[in-house]
């Protein structure tokens, strides 16, 4: 068996780290006045600690249910084709856009990210889109 000196100083300096003498450690953060409390003059500074209560904390439930396509003609052409990349809920949340811009994103779906839309239903969503989604 070899033996091997060079690794002997980091194997000391593990055991120290994990269990052995404490490193270097810092005893306040910056600002900080106390468990809970920060100097006035950190931004966004709590003037009083904040609550004990355990840290637990509730939230309201997520909402599972996705916003309806509008019901028009072209609805189904942009179920099937538009949600096989994305979800709907990506065009119910886009804010009214102009036809142009309709045709524009149905176009890059179709060139940029590879949608496989023929060109006669591509026009039948755009339709839809301008009709149910458009702005001026």
């Amino acid at each position: 068996m070899t033996r091997r000196p060079w690794m002997i100083v980091p194997a000391l300096g593990a055991a120290t780290a994990f269990g052995g003498a404490p490193v270097a450690q810092r005893d306040s953060l910056p600002g900080l006045v106390s468990a809970g409390e920060y100097a006035d003059a950190r931004p966004g500074a709590f003037r009083r600690p904040l609550p004990q209560t355990g840290g637990v904390y509730s939230a309201g439930p997520f909402p599972l249910a996705t916003p309806g396509l509008a019901p028009s003609d072209g609805r189904e052409l942009v179920q099937s084709f538009c949600s096989t990349c994305h979800s709907l809920r990506y065009i119910t949340m886009q804010p009214p856009l102009p036809p142009a811009q309709w045709e524009a994103t149905v176009k890059k779906m179709i060139d940029v990210h590879g949608a496989e839309i023929p060109q006669p239903i591509a026009w039948r969503i755009i339709a839809y889109l301008q009709a149910n989604y458009g702005g001026r």
